[in-house]
């Protein structure tokens, strides 16, 4: 994976991210959820390379990138600051404006970026996710059942003793079938880190206060993202199941949205690298897909 990329640890002020960073063509920034590294868009990464500069970071608190300094209210793990980080990382790495897509927690902060910067994002994708208010005001019985780990990582210390008890217990989903072996080893070396596992629950804790907070003063402003947005959902996961079709979500907090559903469950990067890296390339490349069902 990666092919002719290289790895490296770039400073972006707080911190150090790790990345790997290659290709050619216009630069596209692709973000991770939890609790992968980068690593996750390995096959992606080598699908997109002859089209796109590739540039996939490990989101600081998450694998080898620096853990943010701990606050009462989170703020160091918000997606805010994480946005940040990415946009010095662009900036230093040459690129001024930028496409970026986020899976998962990985979405926030691409929205984040989108929201906050629309004359630096040319194009974001969120792969299986809607704002964090819309899950909120949304979810019933069937949302705490399933997504009880928002709730729980949202609590002080004891998520962080509870996986590290037995790290590889909880995260008991994990293997190296679609995700290969050396993308595996890393993700089993970042949830047995104690200090990587603090810093992935913080990303939930800032997700219910600052984060949270954050959409909420958009959606009262009346702001919403100018650039066209790719909306991509896992159709053997359980987010259309819940709330429906995630675009008509969407298209309350973008001007142009576009999307459909990819054959995969969650991790799709993983599952199905070749249909999600052929929706980014063609959404990226060649202008806003038609809607699909």
């Amino acid at each position: 994976m990666f092919s002719g990329m290289a790895l490296d640890y770039i400073d972006v002020g707080p911190g150090t991210l790790r990345i790997r960073h290659g290709g050619s063509g216009p630069p596209l920034l692709l973000l991770h959820g939890h609790p992968r590294t980068h690593m996750t868009w390995g096959h992606v990464a080598d699908l997109l390379s002859s089209h796109f500069t590739i540039v996939c970071p490990d989101l600081r608190g998450f694998g080898r990138s620096f853990q943010p300094t701990d606050s009462d209210d989170s703020r160091h793990s918000s997606k805010r600051a994480k946005a940040l980080d990415c946009l010095e990382l662009m900036r230093r790495l040459g690129h001024r404006t930028f496409a970026v897509a986020g899976h998962d927690r990985g979405s926030y902060v691409a929205f984040r970026l989108a929201m906050d910067y629309p004359e630096t994002v040319t194009k974001v994708a969120v792969i299986d996710s809607i704002p964090i208010v819309e899950h909120l005001e949304r979810m019933d019985w069937q949302f705490a059942r399933d997504w009880y780990h928002w709730f729980f990582f949202a609590q002080r210390q004891k998520p962080e003793q509870a996986i590290n008890a037995n790290p590889k217990a909880w995260y008991n989903a994990i293997t190296p079938e679609f995700m290969g072996a050396e993308a595996y080893k890393d993700l089993m070396s970042a949830i047995q880190d104690p200090a990587v596992v603090h810093g992935m629950v913080e990303d939930y804790r800032a997700g219910l206060t600052l984060d949270r907070q954050d959409e909420l003063r958009d959606r009262a402003a009346g702001k919403r993202i100018t650039c066209p947005l790719l909306c991509l959902w896992s159709t053997r996961d359980d987010l259309e199941q819940l709330f429906g079709d995630p675009r008509e979500i969407w298209q309350s907090w973008a001007t142009n949205v576009v999307g459909h559903g990819i054959d995969s469950g969650h991790h799709v990067a993983e599952e199905n690298p070749e249909a999600l890296a052929n929706s980014l390339r063609g959404f990226f490349n060649d202008g806003p897909l038609r809607s699909e069902t």
